[in-house]
């Protein structure tokens, strides 16, 4: 059974840290591109930074973009996303997305979650004083 799982999400203070993982199970991550995506309450689902199955390409969010870091452990099976100086807008469900990119595509990514072949069921972040 093809599995992505979230984990490490959880309550940060303002200006905080998280390292969130998505390993996989059932199937190698090294063909496919990831793509981590959030929602907060009353909005819609929105991308966040993608990687793409080489590693050697990387995209974020205006938003997150210098204070989140998107990496890869292929050997691992997993993705994380490194989250720094998080503000209370970060607050959100944290999901991430795999999205088969066979070569030629194998340096690119896309935070598009039409996309995208499997998903997580994600992680909570929360973002409060």
């Amino acid at each position: 059974q093809l599995q992505l799982v979230e984990s490490g999400g959880g309550l940060v203070q303002p200006g905080g840290s998280l390292r969130l993982s998505c390993a996989a199970s059932g199937f190698t991550l090294d063909d496919y591109a990831i793509g981590w995506f959030r929602q907060a309450p009353g909005k819609e689902r929105e991308g966040v930074s993608c990687i793409s199955s080489s590693g050697a390409t990387t995209n974020y969010a205006d938003s997150v973009k210098g204070r989140f870091t998107i990496s890869r452990d292929n050997a691992k099976n997993t993705v994380f996303l490194q989250m720094n100086s998080l503000k209370p807008e970060d607050t959100a469900i944290y999901y991430c997305a795999a999205d088969r990119l066979l070569w030629p595509f194998q340096n690119m990514c896309t935070m598009k979650d039409g996309a995208m072949d499997h998903w997580g069921k994600g992680t909570l972040v929360t973002v409060s004083s």
